[in-house]
């Protein structure tokens, strides 16, 4: 009896010790003949209205659905170590903790559609090392910052859609082929899903690049819809993608002054590229072996324009290598690359041996050799190369008196030293009547404008096809140089881009010059007189003159016409009326109708007396009673 009751015991503990399952959920557990199984969870309770919290800990897969919960809380499933897939899907969720998701290292799958967020903490993504799946669809997301998408390069399948997006960060599509660089691969297991249809798109160039990738036929980019249409604006509005055409959206391109500058130990050097693009590209600078460049300034004369220049001061070995000037916009990037060399040697100087030291290394750096003999002989200061070398004295064999050998040894030693600085001085003669003898000389501007002058020069000694290099700012802003690069032989170069009524320093430099010895010339720009201005001044001016004068000349022609034709007119009236008028009354007579030279003559004129005008005059009342007796014959009367 007591060992039943202690199996009865033990049963009971055992079953305790299996992990409980929510009241309001359905624990699944899919065992293997191994023994080895996973868990799910299913919570679907209307009811519901929190997170579970004692949920069995080896859960992998937890489905939380169509529950009344309004809120993911911190570290709601900290203690689920393994699991793995989390779908919290058409709920009423309206926010989401930044620590909500603590300790989900396996997770690889995270569902939240159907829910009401419209704030989603991105940041919390760096819990899920993990995470390759990410739908948020249907929910009331307007934007993905920039500081989200280092959270999203292992995501590959990440639903958007149905939410309230007008547009997405430009940098997002450049984490995706064929924007990141690499290669586009065609393997189906490396391609990226993205749902981002049902939203309210924005066509400007900030999606440019999602835009082009609609039209791409062959991406590793998969867009669940093709046909992802355009909201804005109103000139796109309800445009697919595929034909939209984006106004004032240009990527950069990039121009620099060089490809490849060798330039001389110690000389400075200004590197300058150009950009156009639109929206106005940014600049900036960037070294091969990613060591930091500075001294660098840019500048955008106008809107889609931009140029930087980089200096180095008194390069050394260590600066040259290649250097990028990289454009870039949220249409897209661009860069271009300048190699840069730097030639000449690096002297060393090595004392001579001592008298009492035999044979030895002689260390190598920087040394100073004091003149003994010279006066006024300028100090010798040299570098030594990167690599070590000795140099070995021959020993001196010791004689029967050291101190006379050590005399004769010093006296020796001081006549190699003359003789040594004696060539030395030789040679700095020579060398500097080589470089007389090979300079730039008769530095002059000609034909100076408001925005361009000419440099001439003669080249004395110098090869035709000597590299020169012509380096010209405003007076006093050496910040703003630009640089010309030129060959001896062409003796003259534009000087363009000036500014009107300003001072300007030239400078020439020949490859191999020492520092400071290069000419240099000032100059002013003529002051730019706006002949445009007053060409349209005097155009307006003469406008009114002529919209005032031309109504006044035609109305003087209608004046001088109005005389013409009225003078004419009298005369032909006067004639009129002198041929239907009388001055005296006469009495007129039919003659017989005869055919005679004036066929228009029918009647007869007769001077009458003054008691037949009266007559006539008095009858005239019953003229229009007459009748006409004869077809040859009537008689009128007239007043």
């Amino acid at each position: 009896m007591r060992r039943l009751l202690c199996v009865h015991v033990l049963l009971c503990c055992l079953s305790m010790a299996q992990p409980f399952c929510p009241s309001q959920c359905t624990c699944v557990f899919h065992g293997r003949t191994d023994g080895v199984g996973t868990r799910s969870v299913l919570c679907n309770d209307p009811d519901m209205s929190d997170i579970p919290v004692n949920v069995p800990v080896d859960t992998v897969k937890l489905r939380i659905e169509k529950t009344a919960v309004r809120r993911i809380p911190t570290e709601a499933f900290y203690y689920l170590v393994d699991l793995r897939y989390l779908w919290v899907t058409y709920n009423s969720v309206t926010s989401v903790d930044t620590g909500s998701f603590y300790n989900l290292k396996v997770l690889h799958e995270l569902r939240l559609d159907g829910n009401m967020i419209s704030i989603f903490p991105w940041e919390s993504l760096k819990e899920m090392p993990r995470l390759r799946t990410l739908d948020l669809h249907n929910n009331r997301l307007t934007n993905v910052p920039t500081e989200a998408i280092p959270y999203l390069l292992n995501i590959t399948y990440l639903d958007l859609s149905s939410n309230k997006f007008t547009t997405l960060p430009s940098d997002l599509m450049d984490i995706w082929p064929p924007f990141n660089g690499r290669p586009v691969s065609t393997n189906a297991s490396q391609k990226v899903v993205l749902g981002l249809q049902d939203n309210p798109w924005f066509c400007d160039c900030k999606i440019s690049k999602l835009i082009e990738m609609s039209k791409m036929a062959d991406t590793p980019v998969v867009l669940m819809d093709l046909f992802l249409t355009c909201a804005g604006p109103d000139n796109l509005a309800g445009v697919l993608f595929q034909r939209a055409e984006l106004d004032n959206c240009v990527k950069p391109s990039v121009m620099t002054s060089a490809t490849k500058i060798t330039s001389p130990l110690g000389s400075n050097v200004l590197l300058r590229c150009d950009a156009t693009g639109f929206p106005t590209p940014t600049l900036y600078w960037a070294k091969s072996d990613g060591s930091p460049v500075n001294n660098t300034v840019q500048e955008s004369p106008g809107d889609g324009i931009r140029w930087s220049i980089m200096s180095l001061h008194g390069i050394l070995f260590k600066d040259a290598g290649t250097y990028s000037c990289k454009a870039k916009n949220v249409a897209g990037d661009a860069e271009a690359t300048i190699s840069l060399s730097v030639a000449g040697t690096i002297s060393t100087t090595i004392p001579p041996p001592r008298p009492d030291t035999g044979t030895g290394p002689t260390s190598l750096g920087t040394t100073f050799i004091p003149p003994t003999d010279i006066p006024n002989s300028p100090s010798v200061m040299s570098t030594a190369l990167p690599r070590t070398s000795t140099v070995s004295a021959v020993p001196r064999k010791p004689k029967t008196t050291p101190s006379n050998g050590l005399q004769k040894g010093s006296l020796k030693q001081t006549k190699s030293q003359q003789g040594g600085n004696g060539r030395k001085l030789a040679a700095d003669e020579k060398s500097k009547k080589s470089e007389k003898s090979k300079s730039v000389e008769d530095l002059k501007i000609v034909e100076e404008t408001a925005d361009s002058a000419v440099l001439l020069w003669t080249a004395d000694g110098l090869p035709n096809d000597a590299p020169l290099t012509v380096v010209y700012s405003p007076y006093g802003e050496d910040d703003t140089k630009r640089t010309v690069e030129t060959n001896a032989g062409s003796g003259k170069v534009l000087l363009d881009g000036l500014s009107s009524g300003m001072r300007y320093s030239v400078c020439l430099i020949a490859k191999g010059n020492a520092a400071g010895k290069d000419p240099c010339i000032d100059f002013y720009t003529l002051d730019n007189v706006d002949d445009d201005g007053q060409n349209r001044f005097f155009m307006i001016i003469s406008g009114i003159a002529c919209a005032l004068v031309l109504p006044l000349i035609v109305l003087l022609l209608y004046k001088i016409l109005a005389l013409y034709c009225k003078g004419h007119n009298t005369a032909s009236d006067e004639e009129e009326l002198e041929k239907e008028s009388y001055v005296k009354f006469e009495t007129i007579t039919m003659k017989q109708r005869t055919l005679n030279t004036h066929p228009t003559e029918l009647w007869a004129r007769r001077p009458t007396h003054e008691s037949e005008r009266m007559l006539l005059c008095s009858r005239s009342s019953i003229d229009s009673q007459m009748t006409y007796k004869s077809d040859s014959s009537r008689s009128e009367y007239l007043c």
